[in-house]
């Protein structure tokens, strides 16, 4: 419990007056009197300086309490922060790591179709070629294209010689023969158009081929060979334009 000193004083002062108005006391009682009442007093101010360091020692201790309870708060705080932190790296890692995946996926399946056969259509039949079949045949084709006929005769023959059962065979016999005959090698190219007929007379390109013979033969100075082709060629081929080419060969032949 605690007194405040003011009220205190208010006290002692009170009873003073009191014994000292009724003067009823003797020299020794009332010098008992005082120093009984003294040491209440002395007493009393003891108490109160004890609960008011008490209550001084208390508040302390709840300061330093809170202190202690705001410096912890503050310590879970950048608990989370870096929790948070750590989660927000985690996720960005994960993302970037399936990202990666999914990149590295498409880039496979993209290597892996261009190993992989694939069907063409050329001169009217229908095949399957290796990406690297294809990408020689449409080389070579490309050379002949542009009329450097010399190189054209190399990548073809080569081509042959690597893919001798390729859907591309006989077309590439039918542009080897075209570019020797270009270079003047005749007889070699006469050898390529009849081994592109003799392999497949049905071919689209074998009517364009019989002529062809016929030309070179012509350029061999070879008329009646030439003659017979062209007669052979309007029997086998009747509709075709090489047909109607080989009648009026023919014709200036005559």
């Amino acid at each position: 419990m605690r007194f405040p000193k003011a009220q205190l004083v208010f006290v002692v002062g009170v009873l003073l007056a009191t014994w000292a108005h009724a003067g009823l006391f003797e020299d020794d009682e009332a010098r008992k009197a005082i120093l009984d009442l003294r040491q209440r007093v002395e007493k009393l101010r003891a108490d109160t300086d004890q609960i008011q360091t008490s209550s001084k020692d208390e508040n302390a201790g709840l300061g330093r309490g809170l202190l202690e309870l705001q410096r912890q708060m503050e310590l879970l705080r950048a608990d989370l922060a870096s929790l948070r932190g750590v989660n927000e790296k985690v996720a960005k890692d994960v993302a970037d790591l399936q990202q990666h995946n999914k990149d590295e996926a498409q880039s496979l399946s993209e290597r892996l179709s261009k190993l992989e056969p694939a069907k063409v259509s050329v001169d009217g039949v229908e095949f399957v070629v290796t990406p690297a079949e294809k990408r020689d045949y449409e080389a070579a084709l490309a050379v002949f294209r542009k009329g450097d006929f010399v190189n054209a005769q190399s990548q073809f023959s080569g081509f042959l010689s690597r893919y001798p059962g390729s859907g591309y065979a006989l077309t590439a016999l039918f542009w080897l023969g075209n570019a020797q005959y270009a270079t003047r090698d005749y007889k070699e190219a006469i050898v390529n158009f009849r081994s592109l007929i003799a392999k497949n007379p049905e071919h689209l390109r074998a009517p364009e081929a019989v002529l062809s013979v016929a030309n070179c033969q012509l350029e061999l100075k070879d008329s009646k060979g030439a003659r017979t082709t062209l007669t052979n060629l309007i029997k086998a081929y009747p509709q075709s334009e090489a047909a109607v080419a080989a009648k009026e060969r023919l014709a200036s032949l005559k």
